[in-house]
């Protein structure tokens, strides 16, 4: 029987040390790679053949919930998280079973039995269809604004600004004004187009014109990048995930 090509998603180092230890136990499994975030992941799926995946749920950056939805044709997943609570969001993304850390080898092994037999392997090469980076001119976002339901094309958005419990979006013709919350929006929007750098502001990353380790310029504005952020948002415009 060909062994299952396997990907390990953790930001967590001990965690990922446990998973491929399993993995190196069950002579079913191999380890293509090991991610730490799931920009990683979404760059290893483009250019390998991928049969399973343990996915954390809680990661910087891109989430492994997040991730789940920017794919149209994913390999086979199992969660693998802290938080129980997540089970039921999980297992409507249709994925194979939903570990508990800390995760026991007998719980393991039970999760990849429940690897269907029959499933296909995907040719030497091919890739899942993974939403693409570029924003379609198609997409956008409807929010409520001065009574009425506002329609903005992704492609128009050039920054959002948090303010207590409003939200100022700032767009190539002018700046809306909706009464709701940044995180709000940075679970609606795209996570591969946009990213938050700091806690009051989420940017466009194709509207980035220059940037250096404290500040990002998009629309001629310079705009601070909080600590916090910093290393993910360097990572991102550094092409590096």
């Amino acid at each position: 029987m060909k062994k299952l090509n396997c990907v390990i998603a953790d930001d967590e180092q001990l965690s990922r040390d446990i998973l491929k230890t399993y993995i190196e136990k069950t002579s079913r499994l191999q380890l293509a790679a090991e991610c730490k975030n799931g920009m990683e992941v979404f760059d290893v799926l483009q250019k390998e053949s991928i049969d399973l995946l343990f996915l954390d749920i809680e990661m910087l950056m891109l989430t492994g919930i997040q991730l789940l939805r920017t794919m149209h044709h994913p390999p086979k997943v199992i969660l693998v998280t802290a938080y129980r609570e997540f089970a039921l969001e999980g297992y409507e993304l249709n994925v194979l079973d939903y570990l508990l850390k800390p995760v026991s080898f007998t719980r393991f092994l039970k999760a990849i039995d429940k690897y269907p037999v029959e499933a296909s392997v995907p040719e030497k090469g091919s890739t899942p269809e993974i939403v693409s980076i570029p924003i379609s001119n198609n997409a956008f976002i409807d929010i409520r604004s001065e009574k009425k339901t506002i329609r903005i094309p992704l492609h128009d958005i050039i920054s959002l600004e948090g303010m207590k419990d409003y939200v100022r979006i700032q767009t190539t013709t002018a700046p809306i004004i909706t009464h709701q919350t940044l995180q709000h929006f940075e679970e609606q929007l795209p996570p591969l187009q946009f990213i938050r750098i700091h806690r009051s502001y989420i940017i466009s990353l194709a509207k980035v014109t220059a940037f250096t380790q404290s500040w990002v310029e998009v629309n001629g504005k310079e705009l601070p990048i909080g600590a916090f952020y910093q290393q993910q948002v360097m990572l991102r415009l550094e092409g590096r995930i």
